[in-house]
């Protein structure tokens, strides 16, 4: 198969839109092409391409910053001498002076399949700007490693933020490219857009479901996402940065494990399963015992549980972290009812709102855990909803069927 960007680099034809256009690129250190150059550097050595600009995301262009709200300064790019402007520093919408160093912006972001990761709201930022500025975006398309799968409630009118950029759930199932022109037609864009399309992309197939496994090597699209595994994972187990429990960011696995000094994961575990056993399809999960080196719960062992997401305990079909977290939450707050569980703290420039609700798009999930007459099945019925919702709105946009 094919990205996005190596279609572009191959095929001259659809470079030549390109030529004698100032072109920026926004891109983060995942953005690279089959042979491991980086997006920037790739397209800057082609005759027919002039860089202008480049932009960097959250976690900057080359992957200079580990946590939320560490920001990224402008810069200079040393190697080509043409500016590198932050859209997680000082500001997370492109300026007046960003959008006229260029007329052409190349986004090329490899995304995880995430309402909440913030790449997605990015886009949707700069295809804003450049209908403003009457200026063109394309999206040189990437993999949706989490596959074709929807899962959770849609964010709710009022809970937009830097993580939930519209009424999408937890889980969306689309591409990036995908992902735009859904933004275009959502919020009416007047804007120049366009996606280059990948080649063979399969999201069904075996072993991958989304990830090119033995195709394309896996580069951290940001500090905290190493591996397949997290990907998969991450719908659900991104809720936990709202919660005082260590996603085990400070270990090798981060956002695979959760864990705390003060639980027992056995007992979570064998409440989880008594609470709702289909929730927890999919995978495996194993308690075990962790010390992060840094963030929550530094220096001190935590009571674990690690989700084992790949072969031969993955079934994608059956595989719902979003419900499977929820439920973890759930069954700590029966065990301990007056469990510290919900971290308060600001999150992603959200100051007066709870973390966990921001995460969510709204409290629902919330009042669910902390409400002891409900029960799985009233979370389930207003996820179930939106995701039949979903899955019907977007089915016009899909490239790759």
């Amino acid at each position: 198969m094919m990205f996005g960007i190596d279609r572009l680099l191959s095929d001259p034809a659809l470079r030549a839109p390109l030529k004698g256009r100032r072109v920026a690129v926004l891109a983060h250190p995942a953005s690279v092409t089959a042979d491991l150059a980086h997006t920037l550097d790739a397209l800057a050595a082609c005759k027919d391409v002039t860089i202008a600009a480049a932009l960097g995301p959250q976690h900057g262009l080359r992957g200079d910053k580990q946590d939320n709200m560490i920001e990224t300064p402008d810069y200079n790019d040393p190697a080509l001498g043409v500016p590198v402007f932050s859209l997680y520093g000082d500001v997370r919408r492109p300026t007046d002076e960003m959008m006229s160093a260029f007329d052409v912006l190349l986004v090329d972001l490899q995304d995880l399949g995430c309402r909440i990761y913030t790449f997605m709201t990015t886009l949707l930022y700069v295809l804003e700007a450049a209908a403003a500025h009457k200026k063109t975006v394309w999206v040189l398309d990437r993999p949706n490693p989490a596959g074709r799968p929807v899962e959770g409630t849609a964010l709710r009118a009022g809970w937009e933020s830097f993580v939930g950029a519209g009424p999408t759930p937890m889980r969306h199932g689309l591409t990036l490219g995908e992902m735009g022109r859904w933004f275009v037609r959502r919020f009416g864009l007047d804007v120049d857009y366009r996606v280059i399309e990948m080649a063979d992309w399969h999201p069904a197939d075996a072993p991958g479901f989304g990830w090119p496994l033995g195709e394309r090597a896996w580069i951290n699209p940001s500090p905290n996402a190493p591996n397949l595994s997290m990907a998969r994972a991450y719908a659900g187990t991104v809720m936990l940065e709202g919660t005082t429990l260590s996603e085990g960011r400070g270990t090798t696995r981060p956002l695979e494990a959760f864990g705390a000094p003060d639980i027992d994961a056995r007992a979570v575990i064998g409440e989880m399963q008594s609470l709702e056993p289909a929730w927890l399809k999919g995978c495996a999960l194993r308690e075990c015992w962790f010390e992060p080196t840094f963030h929550k719960h530094a220096g001190a062992l935590c009571s674990g549980v690690q989700l084992h997401v790949e072969a031969p305990h993955y079934d994608h079909d059956a595989f719902r972290p979003w419900r499977l977290m929820a439920l973890a939450f759930k069954a700590i707050r029966r065990l301990q009812p007056d469990y510290e569980l919900w971290r308060d703290f600001p999150y992603e420039y959200e100051f007066n709102k709870l973390a966990i609700d921001v995460i969510n798009g709204g409290p629902s999930l919330r009042e669910w855990v902390d409400d002891p007459a409900a029960a799985p099945g009233d979370l389930d019925a207003l996820a179930a909803a939106d995701e039949a919702v979903w899955r019907k709105d977007v089915q016009d946009i899909l490239i790759y069927r």
